[in-house]
């Protein structure tokens, strides 16, 4: 049996894109974020998505 080439399946699989329209001054706040945290601008889209998400559950 050969074994399969390419990345592994994920198990959430990021099948959508979005683009958005950011002015300068947000997108130095984003590039700040990342820096900070360490992560993706898609890393800190979604971690805020989340954050948002859970303050409107409340």
């Amino acid at each position: 049996m050969v074994a399969r080439m390419g990345r592994p399946v994920s198990d959430n699989p990021k099948d959508f894109m979005l683009r958005v329209r950011l002015d300068k001054e947000t997108l130095e706040q984003l590039d700040e974020c990342c820096e900070a945290e360490q992560l993706s601008r898609s890393e800190v889209v979604r971690k805020g998505i989340k954050e948002q998400h859970g303050r409107i559950k409340k």
